[in-house]
Formats: structure tokens, sequence, C-alpha cells
């Protein structure tokens, strides 16, 4: 199990480093374009990310309402700028698919409906005109 974690570790360099030598034959310095702007997203990505992760663990560690999904969440697309980040294909794709998947959704506490509708009735009242009044 180590053995196959740390090659596949180790692998991942090499892999990215040959299909940038792949791409680059092929695409020349629109390859650097893309290298570039997908760092510049994972940036982004990373500094958005880092300052919805505090709130998060707050609420969390306070006993607030359960918001693991979301920081997994959050996590998952920080590991995602983060390759981006790093100069590759290889990553940016595994990236791209990161930040496809779906955020997760809230689900309903227990004893809650998952759509809080107040049903009743109601009458409207003018304090310009007087009860009586219809005209």
């Amino acid at each position: 199990m180590r053995v196959a974690l740390v090659l596949i570790v180790l692998a991942f360099p090499v892999l990215e480093i040959w299909s940038l030598v792949i791409l680059a034959r092929f695409a020349g310095w629109w390859l650097l374009l893309w290298i570039a702007i997908s760092a510049v997203i994972g940036v982004v990505i990373i500094l958005r990310e880092r300052a919805r992760i505090g709130p998060n663990m707050r609420a969390m560690l306070q006993g607030g309402a359960s918001s693991l999904p979301e920081l997994l969440y959050a996590f998952r697309r920080l590991v995602a700028g983060i390759l981006l980040v790093i100069p590759g294909v290889v990553g940016d794709v595994i990236a791209v698919v990161l930040l496809l998947l779906p955020a997760p959704t809230p689900k309903p506490e227990p004893g809650q409906s998952a759509a809080q509708i107040i049903d009743g009735k109601f009458r409207r009242v003018d304090s310009a005109k007087p009860d009586g009044d219809s005209r």
C-alpha cells in the first residue's frame, strides 16, 4: 500500500513533465500562455477558499450547524487551486474535474422539512380609509 502511494506521488511529476514536452511540440508558446492563465486562476481560487474556510471552521467548532460538507467542498476547491498553480496539463485536468463536481446540497435537520412554508390568511388594512368606506 505504501509502495503504491509512493510510486503514484513520484510518477505524477514525471507524467506532468512528459505531457508538457509532448504538448509543447504541438502548441508552442500557447502552452506557456495556458500555464500562466491557469496559475492566475489557481491563485484566485486559493485566496477565495482561504477566506471561506475560516468562518466555516469557526461555525463548526462553535457547535452550530454541521458545515462539514461545505468545509470539504472548500477543501476540494483549495486542492484544485493548488493543482492549477503547479505547471502541468495533467494537474489542470484533475483540477477542472474537481471544480466541476457539484456542490453539496444542505440537508434539512431532523424534524424540519426541506422548504419552510408558513400557511396563513391575511387581510389588508389601509389606515387612510375608514373600515366602512367603500369608495
